[in-house]
């Protein structure tokens, strides 16, 4: 009796330790997860930490006084390749809004949302009267149609009523479509984060082209400020001779400059540098006045600006020879065809190089080929070893280079040029200085061009960055002109092919590189790896991958199932025994 007793006892006690468990589970779990979410845990498994932020940027996040809102204009129909842009948008914007404790949020906005057409087309007019740029992607269906669509892989910035947009899109027509989009997704954090650092800061940075030597203009250097004021506040500012006119720059350019500078401007500028100051030099040490090439030819004549001497302190030289590329941009060419008329054609201009962009500076990852014109070549000298140099644009193996004066004619573009003759390769065209430089008046009596007696004289500068471009046109933009009205066209667009080329990326990495405080720009060195199928195996084993997909998981789940179904009939049979 007292057996059996035991025995009526223990099942009743095996369901109550069950819902004990059970019970007991639950308030677990929920404990759980209430801790959790009060923790900010989050662990990236990847091989190449695409999910993890940097830590300068958690360093500007981390000074957010106020929310930012972002409007990103990637949504709707899209091919398969921007749905991928658009999923990594949004994951790393995700990582954003937790690293800024919520400051940070962001909607995705389909552009093309409208169902009238009228109202389509305002909407693309007010993007792209904002900043973002349009891409028309064209798409063909399985009945052999095809369509075409706007898309703006873009956002815009907004913080504390300021809009800035931001072109993620890394458009390298040198890359497939593909490695492309790997670009666009490596760029993605330092384009958000930059913009965010520069709205958000309490002070803007100024900037200031130098005028007083015959520069380019304003309205021939417009492109490239309307892309400057996006961070900085941009002057124009001339020297004249008057020490410290610069210091409240953070950085200055100069831009083409056609007369030579003379000794007390060319003080100003060294002492600059010496207090820290950064300087973008663009010039050519070739004059080639191009608008007499209308009339069939004109002549490339030396012509110094008396900055040689400067340069060549501080460790560079810019050889006065012309380049000459077979892989060059073409210009338009009036030929006339079987029926005598006439027709404009693209035709190669071994004048106007494409320069390659170096893969190992972060100034130039990623970027197109940028377009010269009648560029020089650059030797670094001396062996200082506080001064270090790096190349960030060369031309092609296929080079030669022409000493002034010489003769150039529209003749030389029927003529097809024979390789054998292009024996040099890869020669710098803009190289970056970072260091501390020595002044040019170092031992040198400068009474006679400083009147200031409270005047303080630098021999050595503190740690500081310049870069020197040896083709002044790089920064001009083309302007197109009716009547008296001077509109300027977008810089490094050809307006014969409207291909882009990478020279508003270039100039406007430049100047955030030399003025980058915070190690934004290395962020631009993340590199992720491009994983894809294999093509020929997929279709190869098309049968065996789907008969996979399809009976694996349902024997995953009946194994399962049978497993739980042993284990508990094991478990309480042992109970009851």
């Amino acid at each position: 009796m007292e057996k059996k007793e035991i025995i009526d006892i223990l099942p009743g006690n095996v369901r109550t330790r069950s819902w004990m468990q059970f019970v007991s589970a639950s308030v677990a779990a929920i404990a759980f997860a209430v801790v959790a979410s009060m923790l900010n845990i989050r662990l990236d498994l990847t091989e190449d930490h695409r999910y993890t932020l940097s830590g300068p940027t958690h360093r500007v996040l981390d000074k957010l006084k106020n929310d930012v809102y972002l409007q990103v204009y990637l949504d709707g129909d899209m091919p398969v390749q921007f749905k991928k842009l658009k999923r990594s948008v949004r994951e790393i914007l995700d990582e954003f809004r937790v690293a800024s404790g919520r400051k940070i949020d962001y909607e995705f906005i389909n552009p093309s949302s409208a169902g009238d057409a009228k109202e389509r087309n305002k909407q693309y007019e007010t993007l792209i009267g904002k900043g973002l740029q349009e891409y028309n992607v064209h798409s063909s269906d399985a009945g052999g149609g095809s369509s075409q669509r706007l898309i703006f892989p873009g956002l815009i910035v907004n913080y504390n009523g300021i809009e800035v947009p931001v072109n993620f899109l890394k458009n390298n027509t040198n890359r497939s479509a593909d490695q492309r989009l790997l670009n666009s997704i490596e760029g993605f954090e330092y384009e958000l984060v930059q913009t965010i650092s520069t709205i958000a800061s309490d002070s803007v940075k100024r900037v200031a082209f130098v005028e007083g030597h015959d520069e380019l203009t304003g309205i021939e250097v417009a492109d490239i400020t309307l892309a400057l004021s996006n961070y900085f506040f941009v002057d124009r500012s001339v020297i004249n001779g008057r020490p410290g006119v610069l210091d409240k720059y953070s950085a200055i350019v100069i831009a083409s400059p056609r007369r030579s500078f003379d000794e007390k401007d060319k003080l100003v500028v060294d002492q600059y540098i010496m207090n820290g100051g950064k300087v973008l030099w663009l010039f050519n040490e070739v004059a080639v006045n191009e608008d007499s090439l209308r009339f069939g030819e004109t002549v490339a004549m030396f012509k110094p600006l008396n900055i040689e001497d400067q340069l060549f302190k501080y460790g560079v030289r810019v050889n006065p020879s012309v380049v000459q590329d077979i892989e060059c941009v073409p210009i338009p060419m009036k030929v006339v065809t079987g029926n005598s008329r006439q027709q404009i054609v693209p035709v190669p201009w071994i004048y106007y190089p494409l320069l390659y962009p170096s893969q190992e500076n972060p100034v130039t990852r990623n970027i197109n080929r940028v377009a010269g014109k009648y560029t020089n070549c650059i030797d670094t000298v001396g062996r200082d070893p506080e001064v270090k140099k790096q190349v960030l644009l060369s031309t092609s193996k296929n080079t030669r280079l022409v000493n002034p004066p010489v003769l150039i004619t529209l003749r030389e573009a029927d003529i097809t040029p024979a390789e054998r003759e292009f024996t040099r390769s890869s020669l710098p065209v803009a190289v970056m200085l970072s260091g501390t430089f020595r002044s040019l008046y170092e031992n040198r009596i400068i009474t006679s061009l400083v009147s200031d007696r409270n005047f303080s004289f630098k021999a050595l500068s503190k740690p500081t960055r310049m870069i020197i471009v040896a083709d002044g046109s790089m920064i001009r933009n083309d302007i197109s002109r009716a009547g008296r009205r001077e509109v300027p066209l977008p810089l490094g667009q050809d307006r014969l092919t409207s291909q882009v080329y990478g020279n508003k990326d270039f100039l406007v990495n430049c100047i955030n590189s030399l003025v980058d405080d915070d190690g934004l720009m290395q962020l631009r060195s993340r590199e992720m790896k491009l994983r894809l199928l294999d093509r020929k195996a997929v279709k190869n084993k098309k049968g065996m991958i789907e008969l996979v997909n399809v009976l694996l998981p349902l024997l995953l789940v009946a194994l399962a199932g049978l497993l739980f179904s042993f284990y508990r009939k094991r478990t309480y049979t042992r109970a009851v025994r």
